[in-house]
């Protein structure tokens, strides 16, 4: 009788067991489907994205990349060339190295100065911003800036996000706008860009005066690119640093609505070279990531004539200011620049006097 009975028990705990069981992978199969559906849906809208290969981008032989390791480095582009969409070739007016510290979610922001006097390929010394303009069929846009960026900074960047007036007015207008102090001499210049952005996008706003302002996409576009105030360019950089920083500001603290509204509106006017998993993987961090230091580059540097190139940014010396970037980045201390960026600098040198 008792045998009966622990058998009986026995039975029913073994159907409990594997009822638990079956409920259990009833759930994982669910959760799955689930993250399977979300993954599906976000990537039909990654679609949207203009995608372009990274081939043909150079790194600098005997470059020690050690001290890169556990960081994401990314190349921001800002490309200014009165047309949407079009993303091979165009002056990248905005220049952005993007360290992203994989460990803590730190996004440290430096700043290329478009002036500056550098190897855009080639041996052929412009100004960097001349590089992105260089593309063709053969060798893209994207791919001539970032080779430009690795050849004379030591850097082993393969991936970029560019985007152009009408994705910055979108996101900006869909997040509600970003509240900057803007002085009365930035408004003064501010307004003619208003008047150029507007027949650009086809959006439509309205002249500012100085003081504290909530901008709307067209007035922060304009505000970016301001560069004839005390400063010129260099503090032009700070605009455009600014305006990511406030725009990063509030898309962590906007709705899920919010951001899938902008994800559709401004995907379309967005090019880069992460793939759909890349990107996805971000996308899910971005709790994770907080904006550190920002700078620009050139840290120590001079303006020079420069021929039929007008006025250029010179490093001066520019090793040294390459070590001081990676200090930055990466908090190297004793990176030792490649024979590449050494005889970059003493071109320089040699032509200019830094």
């Amino acid at each position: 009788m008792r045998e009966q009975e622990e058998k009986r028990k026995k039975k029913k705990r073994t159907k409990k067991q594997r009822q638990k069981r079956k409920i259990i992978f009833t759930v994982i199969a669910l959760v799955l489907m689930i993250i399977l559906l979300i993954m599906a849906y976000f990537a039909a809208k990654l679609g949207k994205l203009d995608k372009m290969k990274m081939d043909d981008v150079e790194v600098n032989d005997g470059l020690d990349t050690s001290g890169m390791k556990g960081f994401t480095t990314l190349a921001l582009f800002g490309i200014d060339n009165r047309t949407n969409g079009n993303f091979q070739s165009g002056n990248s007016d905005t220049m952005i190295i993007a360290s992203i510290n994989n460990k803590t979610g730190e996004v440290k922001m430096v700043s290329l100065y478009r002036d500056t006097y550098l190897d855009i390929g080639e041996g052929v010394f412009r100004k960097a911003n001349a590089a992105y303009g260089q593309g063709n069929a053969e060798i893209t846009g994207p791919e001539r800036a970032v080779s430009m960026m690795n050849k004379n900074l030591d850097l082993n960047i393969s991936d970029y996000v560019a985007v152009d007036f009408n994705a910055l007015v979108e996101v900006i207008d869909l997040l509600g706008g970003i509240e900057i102090e803007v002085t009365e001499e930035e408004a003064g210049y501010m307004n003619s860009y208003i008047d150029e952005i507007t027949g650009v996008t086809g959006k439509t706003s309205s002249h500012i005066s100085g003081g504290m302002q909530t901008l709307d996409g067209v007035q922060s576009t304009a505000y970016a690119r301001v560069r004839y105030t005390s400063g010129w360019d260099f503090k032009r950089t700070e605009r455009q640093r600014l305006v990511i920083q406030k725009m990063f500001e509030k898309a962590k603290g906007a709705s899920l609505t919010t951001l899938n509204s902008v994800l559709d509106s401004a995907l379309p006017d967005v090019s880069t070279s992460l793939g759909n998993t890349e990107l996805l993987g971000m996308m899910m961090k971005i709790g994770k990531y907080n904006l550190g230091e920002n700078t620009g580059f050139p840290f120590e540097h001079a303006g020079v004539s420069a021929g039929n190139l007008g006025e250029v940014v010179v490093a001066v010396d520019l090793a040294a200011n390459v070590r001081k970037l990676h200090e930055f980045l990466y908090g190297e201390t004793d990176f030792t620049v490649s024979p590449t960026v050494q005889g970059i600098s003493d071109t320089i040198k040699n032509q200019l006097g830094y």
